[in-house]
């Protein structure tokens, strides 16, 4: 029987940005804060990035609540600047996330390999959710910037 473990899942989104702003937006401390959380009800308190190979990551998420929260972080096992983004969580698992240039869009596709605590649905839904957010805050910048 296959494990969750042993699945990777992927999601994707198109962001009507160039791809230099959509970087920025994606490994900048002051933008992470605004984007990295799956519902409303969260938040993004603190972001710190060290944005190169054997380099860390965190981010706190924690419901506005205050009810609870967590750290998620990594160390980064590829960089390669408007290309690709690959790194390792504590337990283990590995994130590989790929930037692609269309036209004035960016194409951001984010494969992971699942844990076996949570449903792959559940797993897949709350890390879409977070693109998604991304997707809603790179465009609202875009929108004040041309």
């Amino acid at each position: 029987m296959e494990t969750l473990k042993e699945k990777s899942i992927t999601v994707e989104t198109t962001v009507n940005a160039p791809i230099e702003e959509t970087w920025s937006y994606w490994t900048e401390p002051g933008h992470i804060t605004k984007w990295y959380y799956a519902s409303d009800d969260w938040h993004a308190p603190l972001a710190e990035n060290d944005l190169k190979v054997k380099g860390r990551f965190k981010t706190r998420m924690a419901a506005k609540d205050g009810s609870v929260g967590f750290d998620f972080e990594g160390v980064y096992t590829k960089v390669l600047k408007h290309k690709s983004i690959e790194y390792t969580i504590p337990d283990g698992r590995k994130v590989r996330i790929s930037f692609s240039k269309l036209g004035n869009d960016t194409r951001i596709v984010e494969s992971f390999e699942a844990e076996k605590v949570n449903s792959y649905e559940l797993q897949k839904g709350g890390w879409q959710a977070i693109l998604n957010n991304f997707k809603k805050y790179t465009e609202s910048k875009q929108l004040h910037t041309t």
